[in-house]
């Protein structure tokens, strides 16, 4: 029998009540219970891994503090290091500036592994959202990028050369770039639309979080980068082999890649767990299950029929621009808090646990206030106090409001960040879902690569950027739709259709009313 035949054959009026997986969920499943809990708990702890790859690199690469132990205090030329008589307060081992001497001419070299890094990490988000979409799956992906995470860190611990610290740096990036954009997926697809939005929201506090532990490993080993590599490492290859064997796929992978016995049995043990039953009548459809040949064309869906679509298209664009934009601002405000000359594990801690009353608030407001308003008011609250601590001096008293200022800066633009992720997942169907958040992954990690040199331009006039930026993402949110109480989409058709649908009733609505 061909797939045409056996769609058909499948749709037939004796197959039962045939509902989309959203509706599974609010009417049988559960649209969050315990199943849900402890799928989103174990994947999305993943997030904590890839904040300890990435954040590695400050404590890693930091610049220790150097002295004079010669008996008359006289050292030669500071950038000439041990051979002028300065030595490293904290021994050569503590850190690769220390050890591969990256001070003064060569200083050019620590912001060239960050910025490799970042690089690669958009790369790598293309490349796994892509596998994510196909014949990987979110759960395969996962699983992957976890491995290779460990591989390659454990790899940087036994670099020779800076040289070679480069290239597994890269490689590390390729890897863990993605692990936020897989996990967020697969933790996400299996819970029903009322919950959708806040379970999204809470998975930010365990990038947050995971910083904040790092911050606290990384004080216990200052005197060793390479011991350093060992202990973050590690939880990778034990959320491999601990965690990954007892967390299931999505079901919504398995509808659209036509395995829906498969999604049906997730669905079954979603209800079970969560103390429900599904009728056995009841099968599974696709949202464009109307229109069989082109639900068989949809199989294939790429990023390339994002932009095939106008519907897409522009959302895509947007979300990009957007992304790109709130990366810039985030990423610079946290790396300007080094020239505040203040503890860097202590700093870095308390940035990390200040996020988290951004998300809270932001998990309360999105159910009232919707996706659209949200991101623009957060936007629009980080450039215009960015845009003030511009024009402040950094002068005795002012200089704490001046930080003041860029504390409410990095709320707003942190609430942001988070509510990107939950916001573009809903943009877009399932067969381009991981796809279309691996575009906007990928613009994200490019506003990280220019962040650091927006801190070099000076105290005042990175604030400036900061403001101006914010303020242009906010106005560029206008044009994205709300999603607030909208289905999440399986494919492209299904997407252009029920949006179709939407238009219409609205108008239909609208002329009523002017009857």
């Amino acid at each position: 029998m061909s797939t045409t035949e056996a769609l058909l054959a499948s749709s037939g009026s004796g197959a039962g009540d045939r509902l989309s997986i959203d509706d599974a969920l609010a009417q049988h499943a559960g649209q969050f219970g315990r199943w849900q809990l402890r799928h989103f708990l174990m994947v999305t702890a993943a997030w904590t891994l890839e904040a300890m790859h990435t954040m590695v690199m400050i404590f890693a690469d930091r610049e220790p503090a150097m002295s004079c132990p010669a008996g008359n205090g006289q050292c030669g030329d500071r950038c000439a290091g041990p051979s002028a008589g300065w030595a490293w307060d904290q021994g050569s081992a503590s850190s690769t500036v220390a050890e591969w001497g990256l001070v003064c001419g060569e200083s050019y070299k620590v912001g060239l592994v960050h910025a490799l890094y970042f690089t690669s990490c958009m790369i790598g988000a293309g490349v796994f959202g892509h596998l994510s979409d196909s014949f990987l799956g979110r759960k395969g992906s996962l699983l992957v990028v976890c491995s290779l995470n460990a591989i390659f860190g454990l790899l940087t611990a036994i670099s020779p050369n800076y040289w070679v610290y480069v290239a597994l740096r890269i490689l590390t990036g390729f890897s863990a770039g993605s692990i936020c954009l897989c996990s967020f997926v697969l933790a996400t697809e299996p819970v029903g639309p009322s919950y959708r939005g806040v379970v999204g929201m809470s998975t930010c506090y365990f990038f947050s979080g995971g910083i904040a532990i790092l911050a606290g490993i990384a004080a216990m080993f200052q005197s060793s980068w390479r011991l350093l590599y060992v202990v973050t490492s590690m939880p990778s290859l034990a959320f491999m082999l601990t965690i990954m064997p007892f967390v299931s796929e999505s079901p919504r992978w398995y509808l659209v890649r036509r395995r829906t016995k498969d999604a049906m049995r997730i669905l079954r043990d979603i209800a079970s767990t969560n103390r429900k039953s599904i009728p056995d009548g009841i099968t599974l459809k696709l949202d464009d299950e109307d229109d069989i040949e082109k639900k068989i064309e949809e199989s294939s869906s790429s990023i390339l029929d994002v932009f095939r679509s106008g519907t897409t298209r522009s959302r895509l664009v947007l979300s990009v621009l957007i992304s790109f934009l709130c990366s810039v601002v985030y990423y610079g405000l946290s790396l300007n808090v080094v020239n505040l000359k203040i503890n860097i594990y202590i700093s870095v801690a308390v940035n990390s646990l200040a996020e988290m009353p951004a998300f809270l608030l932001t998990t309360v407001l999105l159910q009232h206030l919707g996706r659209k308003p949200l991101a623009i008011g957060s936007m629009l609250l980080s450039g215009v106090f960015c845009t003030s601590a511009s024009l402040i001096t950094g002068v005795g008293s002012m200089r704490a409001v001046r930080m003041a200022c860029g504390v409410v800066g990095i709320f707003g633009m942190a609430a942001t960040y988070n509510l990107l992720v939950v916001y573009t997942a809903e943009l877009f169907p399932t067969t381009v879902r991981t796809a279309a958040m691996g575009c906007t992954l990928q613009a994200s990690k490019m506003g990280a690569i220019l962040a650091p040199m927006v801190v070099l331009l000076g105290e005042r006039m990175p604030f400036a950027v900061f403001g101006m930026l914010g303020i242009m993402g906010g106005l560029l949110v206008f044009f994205l739709p709300e999603t607030m109480n909208k289905p999440l989409y399986d494919t492209m058709f299904g997407l252009e259709k029920g949006e179709g649908d939407l238009v219409i009733r609205g108008e239909i609505t609208s002329g009523n009313s002017e009857i």
